[in-house]
């Protein structure tokens, strides 16, 4: 059994661990209906049909605060209001139609750290060719990109409780069947 954990948890691991590098350098498009600005503490609050583009990477939201540091970096927090979720979708390195997708009723980034948490109704999977190849569900899914360490828990607190929710892996074959046929 723990040999299973132990794999299963290094396939999520490539779910976010080759994300696309050169997105952090680019500008960052954000797409909103209102915002509110406050340029001494750099918080920015974007309401109504969000949409935030930077590189290949795509974040859709009903809400958005986005921080920024003196050094540049972003922490942005994504909420969805009336049972919606939030959505990301990102290319990764390593191939041409190389993508990875996630959805939850709050997704929270922070650039200096590269923690992503998703909170809630959390769902990670990594496409190839539009084909998912692997997914994880659970009500709280966190991925540190530095480490390439992921923690699943059963409460949206972050924590395991007893009688919390449950959560998933599919991970499918990275082998072709005998003979080279698919």
């Amino acid at each position: 059994m723990k040999k299973l954990l132990a794999a299963a948890f290094l396939s999520l691991l490539s779910l976010t661990a080759a994300a696309e590098r050169a997105d952090s350098l680019k500008p960052a498009t954000i797409e909103y209906d209102s915002a509110d600005v406050d340029g001494i503490t750099g918080t920015r609050v974007f309401t109504g049909n969000v949409v935030l583009t930077r590189g290949t990477l795509l974040l859709k939201a009903d809400r958005a605060v986005v921080n920024e540091s003196p050094e540049g970096y972003m922490s942005v927090t994504l909420t969805a209001s009336n049972g919606k979720l939030t959505t990301f979708r990102q290319k990764r390195d390593g191939g041409p139609d190389l993508w990875v997708e996630g959805q939850a009723e709050r997704i929270e980034y922070d650039e200096r750290s590269e923690l992503v948490r998703l909170y809630s109704n959390a769902l990670i999977k990594e496409l190839e060719n539009s084909r998912m190849t692997n997914q994880i569900t659970g009500p709280f899914i966190s991925y540190d990109n530095r480490k390439e360490v992921a923690t699943v828990r059963n409460d949206v607190s972050g924590q395991t409780k007893a009688g919390g929710g449950r959560g998933t892996l599919i991970l499918s074959p990275k082998r072709a069947p005998a003979g080279g046929a698919q």
